[in-house]
């Protein structure tokens, strides 16, 4: 089998930043195996390690090559940038076997629905309150009937801005933030009272640490509000632990060891799951797992994979439907936008 790596750094089209980071760019490596393509959003370092440990380990049995990856970086530190590395070249496995079967992906997968409603995602702290409003009321107006903002760098401005989006968004759309980890675990119940009290928040996603299971679950137990996390979880015992502790479990299929790795884990627990980012490739699995509940229709990957991508899924209704007419995950590459943002 021919692999062949990219890695791409493309700039935000402005400064950005959350709770308890900041960045002007982001990375997305992409992993081609002979015609199938699987991609990661992760350091440029996951294509190294593709090309010098998972390359030879790739083969027809898909779960085979999956297991023997895993094996192959025990000692390199399976989460993190392992688990990204595998996830792209795993998606990728997935796809060529569709396309050489003449199925779309999300049929060879199993589809248990036809679509996955979206939530719009951006609301960067570092946004101007004009801003704010015109990307999430632009949004609703495009008809998505949930959004999520940033929140949680400076609280003490956060209020103003919750003013701001409910204005933009009306009474009728849902309203969700996402502290990325930035509160201890009483001050994010306290803040949870208020989200849920003034602005009618429903969803309050990673208001302490993943790394905190003990504090995720204290707000939970005590929040009005729905408590999410999982965007972090890399393996299946990283999954194990966060399910315990939140509503609704997060998994993202280019971190958590692709496709395989998704699907082993995401109806294992008997909650709600929702699809964090990559639009691109979650609408084809999670279309597959039987609770779904959304996916996040991120700002930036959404640009990115306009940006690298042909063949899309639609976005109608509020939903992402996977092209049914296209074999695999119906995606092409742009190669000029490739050779044109490949680091070098």
């Amino acid at each position: 089998m021919n692999v062949t790596v990219h890695a791409c750094t493309i700039p935000t089209d402005e400064p950005e930043s959350d709770g308890t980071a900041e960045w002007d760019s982001t990375t997305i490596v992409i992993a081609e195996v002979d015609e199938g393509i699987g991609y990661t959003y992760c350091e440029a370092a996951a294509a190294g390690l593709i090309r010098s440990k998972l390359a030879e380990l790739v083969h027809e049995d898909v779960r085979r090559s999956w297991l023997s990856m895993q094996q192959a970086v025990r000692n390199a530190g399976r989460p993190g940038i392992a688990a990204c590395a595998i996830s792209a070249v795993d998606q990728a496995l997935w796809d060529r076997k569709a396309r050489r079967l003449g199925v779309p992906l999300v049929d060879l997968l199993g589809a248990a629905h036809d679509e996955v409603p979206v939530y719009g995602s951006g609301g960067f702290c570092t946004y101007s309150l004009e801003r704010l409003q015109e990307q999430l009321g632009g949004w609703v107006a495009q008809g998505i009937p949930r959004v999520k903002m940033k929140l949680g760098r400076r609280p003490d401005e956060d209020p103003k801005r919750l003013d701001a989006v409910r204005e933009a968004i009306g009474d009728d759309a849902d309203l969700f933030v996402d502290a990325n980890g930035a509160f201890t675990a009483k001050v994010a119940l306290g803040w949870a009272e208020r989200y849920a009290g003034e602005w009618s928040v429903s969803w309050f996603e990673e208001p302490v640490s993943s790394g905190d299971a003990e504090g995720m679950r204290f707000v939970r137990e005590h929040a009005p509000l729905e408590i999410a996390a999982g965007e972090y979880a890399y393996t299946p015992e990283d999954v194990r632990t966060i399910a315990g502790c939140v509503d609704v479990l997060q998994l993202d299929v280019t971190r958590c060891l692709g496709i395989t790795g998704v699907l082993d884990v995401a109806n294992a627990y008997g909650i709600d799951v929702s699809a964090h980012c990559a639009p691109a490739i979650s609408a084809h699995v999670f279309c597959a797992v039987e609770r779904r509940r959304h996916l996040e229709y991120f700002h930036d990957h959404t640009r990115i994979e306009e940006l690298m991508f042909d063949g899309l899924p639609e976005l109608r209704d509020g939903a992402l439907h996977p092209d049914r007419s296209r074999a695999g995950n119906g995606l092409e590459l742009k190669r000029k936008e490739v050779e044109r943002w490949s680091a070098r």
